[in-house]
């Protein structure tokens, strides 16, 4: 009988299909993406994957964020990006590890380079951008919410530069934050390295809103869906203009606005916009940036 049974087993083992032995089953375990990016009815997804790091932006880091941005950005389907994160901390800024005098100058100037591409990418590229923050931003971590088009945050994060009590002084996330928040609020942050609270943050014009952390995803995702309503091409050249007007005194400002204005008008979705107002229905955009006129 046991002779049997022995038998019978031998053969169910044989019969069974032999298991995988590629990489799969004998490898260390792929490690997590940095980033991951989904995308989904014209709203681009980008989520900060590192949480065990706090999310630091080291040099792997902002080579996945910038690679996440650019795929496929003159794509009609895509209309808004959303940046989050997993984890309490949207992020903690640069990892500190890669900035120490064994990794050389060569390497920090990559990893500045790197930054500095990144948060001006996000004020370049021709879709909104918008910041979804949950927990805690400091340092160039505060520089990219503050480089964002569009930041919502929920009502337990907080916002700090505090570089100076490390000896490294947040000098380029001076630039975005500076741009931001009145003067002396900014050089409050970065002389003391005091957290602002996302209530005080909103009030000196870093965030656009503060939510209860249960609403942020929604309310951050109406403001997307609200972007997505509109013409592609009358978004990005509107995106374009007032970022190159901001940087030019009152005159300058108003007459780059003013000839914007008019190429506006010759947008074939333009056109559109003016039509489909006066005969009181919905526009249908076209969402190419074809001319009517020139």
């Amino acid at each position: 009988m046991a002779r049997r049974l022995l038998c019978t087993t031998t053969n169910l083992l044989l019969s069974r299909p032999p298991l995988p032995v590629g990489p799969r089953f004998f490898s260390q375990t792929e490690p997590e993406p940095l980033t991951v990016r989904r995308q989904n009815n014209g709203i681009r997804r980008i989520i900060l994957n590192n949480p065990k790091k706090r999310n630091a932006l080291s040099l792997s880091m902002l080579e996945s964020l910038r690679e996440d941005i650019l795929s496929d950005v003159d794509g009609q389907d895509l209309r808004v990006i959303i940046i989050s994160a997993e984890g309490p901390v949207f992020s903690s800024g640069h990892d500190l590890k890669e900035l120490t005098s064994a990794q050389g100058r060569d390497y920090h100037t990559r990893v500045f380079h790197a930054c500095t591409e990144v948060m001006t990418l996000i004020q370049d590229v021709p879709v909104p951008v918008i910041a979804m923050v949950n927990g805690v931003a400091t340092a160039a971590g505060c520089q990219l919410v503050a480089s964002c088009d569009v930041a919502v945050a929920s009502e337990k994060s907080t916002f700090a530069t505090p570089g100076v009590n490390v000896g490294l002084f947040c000098s380029t996330p001076a630039v975005a934050i500076g741009r931001s928040v009145p003067r002396k609020v900014a050089m409050e942050m970065l002389f003391t390295g005091t957290p602002l609270s996302a209530h005080d943050a909103l009030l000196h014009g870093l965030l656009s809103k503060v939510v209860p952390e249960e609403r942020l995803e929604a309310e951050t995702l109406a403001i997307a869906r609200r972007v997505c309503q509109a013409s592609r091409p009358v978004v990005a050249l509107g995106k374009a203009t007032f970022q190159r007007q901001m940087s030019q005194g009152r005159d300058a400002a108003y007459a780059t606005a003013s000839k914007v204005m008019v190429d506006n008008l010759a947008l074939r979705d333009g056109q559109e916009g003016i039509r489909a107002f006066i005969e009181k229905r919905k526009p249908v955009w076209s969402h190419q940036a074809e001319k009517v006129s020139d």
